[in-house]
């Protein structure tokens, strides 16, 4: 039985050899330096042999050469033969994979790299793409490199699809048969020391912004009407609260004499006693009605918010408060002033709630 040791610096170089025969689809010396690393781990030769479907005698011949030529023994010329290729049935199966999760393929992680889905390519297919190749075929497959959100583990499906499916449609058809405005409610806060957005810069150069780090925030009512996308909004200097609110919501009934049926969040303030009273108290303009929980993929007003920060507040400086209220203000004002690009930032979700269509997670 052959017994082999590696200083670390020759396990350091099998390891980065490894890893550029992945990146670059080299079967082969994937082979032969997965077979070494496995036998100065003390695997049996007959054992490595198996695993990697060669002769005995092949692991031997990788190992003696090793020994002798070191890492220029793991060179191995581009092959000229036809790239191995997925079938149609191996493409619906990777598919699955991926859908299905790392953890579900047996990896630790619960992120997807292009390294990580090139193992179970090669593991489950015997093929072997390059990691550039990788990434491409995933495109191909629809899938993209993106940041997974937060979901409540509290989430109630079964409810989110009984609004989507019961509760939407009958508010659409009252608020159309009433002419009124469809408003979705939500607030924002936008804080002082900033927020961070990709952009272009020179490589190697990551982007620094100055930030004052004090802890305050611009924060906003604001209301979208599905319809038209017109805007209403007001911002506060103050907190989040029942009085707040309903200085809002008078704002706007000062501002328009068509009947408003809003649909907001669960926001205690939203629905406190004082909510409660108010609402009664002018239940000749307002309608309300209430998202189910832990939802705000159901709330449009969330793209919007999305574009404000990314136009007023991402990568800036503000020194001052004032500098950060009048930046947001501008966004917000220039939107109220173009419903048609509220319209627009709502886009596919309008589509699909005005056909009644469940919107994706």
């Amino acid at each position: 039985m052959i017994k082999i040791r590696f200083i670390q610096a020759t396990m350091t170089a099998l390891i980065e050899a490894l890893h550029h025969a992945y990146a670059t689809g080299n079967l082969r010396a994937v082979k032969r330096i997965s077979a070494l690393l496995d036998v100065a781990k003390d695997e049996a030769i007959q054992e490595v042999a198996e695993k990697y479907a060669v002769a005995r005698q092949t692991v031997h011949r990788w190992v003696t050469e090793f020994l002798l030529e070191e890492l220029d023994s793991l060179k191995y010329e581009k092959s000229s033969g036809r790239k191995p290729r997925l079938t149609k049935t191996q493409k619906a199966r990777l598919k699955e994979v991926v859908k299905a999760g790392p953890q579900a393929a047996g990896f630790q992680t619960a992120c997807w790299t292009s390294l990580l889905i090139q193992i179970v390519i090669y593991r489950e297919f015997k093929v072997l793409y390059s990691r550039h190749y990788v990434c491409e075929l995933l495109h191909n497959l629809d899938f993209s490199f993106q940041k997974a959100c937060f979901v409540s583990d509290h989430l109630d499906e079964k409810r989110r699809r009984e609004w989507m499916e019961q509760d939407w449609p009958k508010i659409l058809r009252k608020a159309k048969k009433m002419h009124a405005y469809l408003l979705f409610e939500d607030e924002a806060s936008f804080p002082q020391w900033g927020s961070l957005g990709y952009t272009w810069a020179p490589k190697g150069q990551q982007p620094l912004i100055k930030t004052t780090g004090k802890r305050k925030a611009y924060k906003v009512f604001g209301l979208i009407d599905f319809f038209t996308g017109r805007l209403f909004y007001q911002g506060i200097d103050g907190k989040f609260n029942s009085e707040t609110y309903q200085a809002f919501l008078l704002k706007v009934l000062a501002e328009t004499t068509r009947h408003l049926v809003i649909i907001q969040d669960g926001a205690k303030y939203h629905t406190s006693k004082a909510m409660r009273q108010f609402f009664a108290a002018h239940q000749d303009r307002i309608t309300v009605y209430q998202l189910p929980s832990y939802s705000p993929d159901y709330n449009p007003i969330e793209y919007l918010w999305k574009n404000v920060k990314r136009e007023a507040t991402h990568n800036q400086y503000f020194p001052e408060f004032e500098l950060l209220t009048l930046s947001v203000d501008q966004a917000l004002a220039y939107y109220a002033k173009h419903p048609g690009e509220v319209r627009n930032l709502m886009g596919v979700y309008c589509q699909s709630m005005a056909a009644g269509l469940p919107l994706a997670a």
